[in-house]
């Protein structure tokens, strides 16, 4: 069983609520210097989705408690104190986000992980990528890292909305 298969559900139904929230206007809109605006943080999410082929790609026995790397994980995602720097493979557009057309992509990809999720074998090493620093990782400690970071995403998202209705 994939123990955060519930926190990761629910993480991708607090990001879908956020985003459909705002208007296309408001999800593209700079709320302050430096910052992505909410569509982009959408797109480099959608973008990191991508592992919905890493959950469902070739695995091997982990040999190794297969949420060993959890921990590690959430610490590293849920600290809000600390700025991460995105690899170049997941950097959002800087082209105009089209709402529906990225909530229907997001849609889809939460769709495709939720069932590897729901219908693999948590305990067992993806092999198809390797994430930069921390290794290989199993099924269980993505699904673990897609929640950390989507809930981490959900939470800029939170402050981009604060800064806007802010400057109004």
């Amino acid at each position: 069983m994939n123990t955060y298969a519930p926190q990761l559900e629910s993480a991708f139904k607090e990001l879908q609520y956020v985003l459909s929230s705002l208007t296309e206007e408001q999800l593209n809109k700079v709320p302050f210097e430096g910052s992505w605006t909410a569509g982009q943080v959408g797109d480099h999410l959608l973008k990191s989705y991508s592992v919905a082929e890493t959950l469902k790609g070739r695995t091997a026995a982990a040999n190794r408690p297969p949420d060993e790397k959890a921990e590690q994980l959430k610490n590293i995602f849920l600290d809000f104190s600390t700025k991460l720097k995105s690899p170049d493979f997941i950097i959002p557009t800087n082209d105009h986000i089209n709402k529906d057309e990225l909530l229907k992509n997001i849609g889809e990809k939460i769709k495709d992980i939720l069932h590897s999720v729901q219908t693999k074998d948590a305990t067992e090493l993806c092999l198809d990528f390797e994430p930069p620093v921390i290794g290989k990782l199993t099924r269980l400690e993505w699904t673990c890292f897609v929640f950390a970071h989507t809930t981490r995403h959900i939470h800029q998202l939170k402050k981009i909305i604060g800064s806007m209705a802010a400057a109004q």
